[in-house]
């Protein structure tokens, strides 16, 4: 398996599990590695055979307007599963940071990796 890389992507959403938290839009940044075959979209040059980024990437942005967790983990396991259902991806890595979280660190959060072909 080859893998498309993501990296970096900035999300807006509601997440926490204080009240304060409750009441704005905090940015998540996210890494993605995801498994697919490259080889017929490379013969073909020919978007619709691989994984295109800019439309995960769109409704990576789109999750997360929709979604309001408490979690950093539930965000993340949600978001894998909808990433693996709807673009057939068979396996993934995805790291999600929550920058400021603590204030002594630069940020905190997860990596996630779910699937098998990897």
């Amino acid at each position: 398996m080859d893998l498309v890389l993501i990296e970096a992507l900035k999300v807006d959403t509601v997440i926490g599990v204080y009240d304060w938290e409750r009441t704005l839009t905090q940015t998540l940044v996210l890494d993605l590695e995801l498994a697919t075959d490259i080889r017929p979209a490379a013969a073909a040059d020919d978007l619709t055979q691989t994984l295109d980024y800019a439309a995960i990437s769109e409704r990576i942005a789109k999750f997360g307007a929709q979604h309001g967790f408490e979690l950093v983990e539930t965000f993340a396991e949600r978001l894998a599963e909808t990433l693996r259902q709807e673009f057939a991806i068979p396996w993934l890595r995805l790291t999600l940071r929550k920058p400021g979280a603590v204030p002594a660190a630069d940020a905190v959060g997860v990596r996630i990796e779910r699937g098998a072909g990897h």
